[in-house]
């Protein structure tokens, strides 16, 4: 749902080379364009979530993406296609040095190392931590759309991974417990879901949200899960946030609309925007 339908792209490139190694030349190259040595956090902010990069802090430096190494301009309508680097002041202490990210979706046919790069180029400029972010149906009816709701665990329903080989991670904690109770410090009454990621462009079938739902879902879209499994990789903590723009397919009977989408996304803009600049700080 939810992160919606692309428009054209550009051909995905053939597969090959290290993509640690493009992920390091993309942040030596990002250093040179926004002066900053290194980043603390990073940011990808789906639908609904954009213009809580606006009161993050100062915007130090603006990138588009194409400029740096391994990055394409965005396919999909309602989301950002540059680079920002932000400085975000602390009560107390340095501020922190803020990375705001583009996605690649997978259903954009590029491949999933594109869909990891981002979060591998935020882990090479040295942050610790990602924020990953995303607009989604719900299925608990008690969640009225335009809620943010914490990311517990996730479901990966794409078929596909970000690691290759025979790399062995732990996601045991994957959406790091003590980083949830931090947001709960900004707002309590954030709820908390798990997350069903489906490969799309199409949105859900009711069968398939009935599926997601008996599996303990209660989130469903087209994003988040494998670039949360490549931060962890990459050795970052990972705090998800979904924004509920609508009610998941069968559990409502209107038709599923990007414009609506895109509306709720704007309609809870001021509330996203106040939790991440309450958050952030504080990781």
């Amino acid at each position: 749902m939810h992160d919606a339908p692309p428009g054209p792209g550009p051909a995905a490139p053939a597969a090959g080379g290290d993509p640690f190694e493009l992920a390091g030349r993309a942040a030596r190259r990002l250093a040179e364009l926004t002066g900053a040595d290194r980043h603390d956090v990073a940011l990808v902010l789906g639908s609904g979530w954009a213009a809580a990069a606006d009161r993050l802090g100062e915007v130090v430096a603006e990138v588009p993406a194409p400029e740096l190494p391994g990055f394409r301009a965005p396919a999909v309508v309602g989301h950002g296609g540059t680079v920002r680097s932000i400085r975000v002041a602390r009560e107390g202490a340095d501020p922190l040095r803020a990375l705001v990210l583009p996605r690649s979706h997978y259903y954009e046919g590029h491949g999933v190392r594109a869909v990891a790069h981002g979060v591998r180029v935020a882990a090479a400029a040295g942050c610790r931590t990602v924020v990953l972010t995303n607009g989604c149906g719900g299925l608990d009816r008690s969640i009225a759309p335009g809620s943010p709701v914490l990311i517990s665990d996730h479901l990966n329903l794409t078929g596909a991974t970000t690691l290759e080989g025979p790399t062995f991670v732990d996601l045991t904690d994957l959406y790091a417990s003590e980083l949830r109770d931090l947001a709960r410090t900004v707002d309590p009454s954030l709820r908390e879901g798990v997350y069903a990621q489906f490969h799309g462009p199409q949105y859900e079938t009711p069968a398939e949200v009935r599926m997601a739902g008996v599996l303990g879902a209660s989130l469903v879209g087209m994003s988040t899960a494998l670039e949360a499994v490549a931060a962890r990789h990459a050795g970052m903590r990972v705090l998800g946030f979904s924004l509920v723009t609508n009610l998941a397919a069968g559990v409502s009977d209107e038709p599923l609309s990007h414009e609506e989408v895109l509306q709720a996304g704007r309609d809870a803009a001021g509330r996203c925007a106040d939790l991440l600049a309450g958050v952030v700080p504080l990781l």
